[in-house]
């Protein structure tokens, strides 16, 4: 008997088919896409921890600076009350002394203020307008109060001889050196302004608004607001 070897077709490698490539590239997708989702979650932890924080460093910063809080209408510092509700950074410091003011016999008006005072702040407003059209013909001295010397006598030539205790006040020196007017609280533009045109000679409001002196020699001139 005669045996006869059976030969086994030869090995070829396996061909993956078109099923296992999809396979393959829906894994990959999925795997960046939960790697994706995992960076967004931590970003949007990140995001909200920051956020928390700074929320709570606001709050501490609002509860340890109380002038943050302050308005006109109220009694709380905020800085200086010409600058920041006059907004006229020019008054402060002045730009002349009272005595400089009085040497040159040159009106000067005291406005004695306080930065944390309600009626300081609104009146700020006031003395702002009226700077416009008597800045440059008379000397204007707001006198912060806190810094007045604690003396108790002053010359003439001081403003502090002239403060009576309240805030605010309002003091108009002729060019003469006379006291015309001295009134403590928070004024209209109207009253001081009608002293100004005494002092100046000029028409009196109810004769002519503009600012206009007196008729002289049939001369008619006109103060100049610039």
């Amino acid at each position: 008997m005669q045996f006869v070897r059976r030969q086994n077709p030869p090995l070829t490698p396996p061909v993956r088919g078109t099923g296992g490539r999809r396979e393959e590239s829906l894994y990959r997708k999925l795997f960046h896409l939960s790697s994706l989702l995992g960076y967004f979650r931590r970003s949007a932890l990140v995001s909200r921890c920051c956020l928390s924080l700074v929320a709570i460093v606001s709050c501490l910063l609002l509860l340890g600076t109380p002038s943050a809080l302050a308005g006109l209408n109220d009694d709380n510092y905020d800085g200086n009350i010409f600058a920041i509700y006059a907004g006229n950074g020019s008054l402060v410091p002045p730009r002349v002394s009272l005595k400089e003011a009085l040497k040159r016999q040159r009106p000067a008006l005291l406005v004695f203020y306080l930065d944390d005072s309600s009626d300081c702040k609104g009146y700020s407003i006031v003395v702002s307008r009226l700077q416009g059209p008597y800045g440059r013909v008379a000397a204007f001295i707001p006198i912060n109060t806190d810094t007045l010397s604690p003396r108790t006598t002053y010359t003439s030539k001081e403003p502090g001889y002239y403060y009576e205790g309240l805030v605010p006040q309002t003091v108009l020196i002729d060019q003469q050196g006379k006291v015309v007017f001295n009134e403590t609280g928070e004024l209209t533009y109207e009253q001081v302004d009608d002293v100004f045109r005494e002092v100046f000679d000029l028409l009196p409001r109810t004769e002519s608004v503009e600012l206009k002196r007196r008729v002289i020699n049939e001369i008619n001139t006109q103060l100049s607001e610039n």
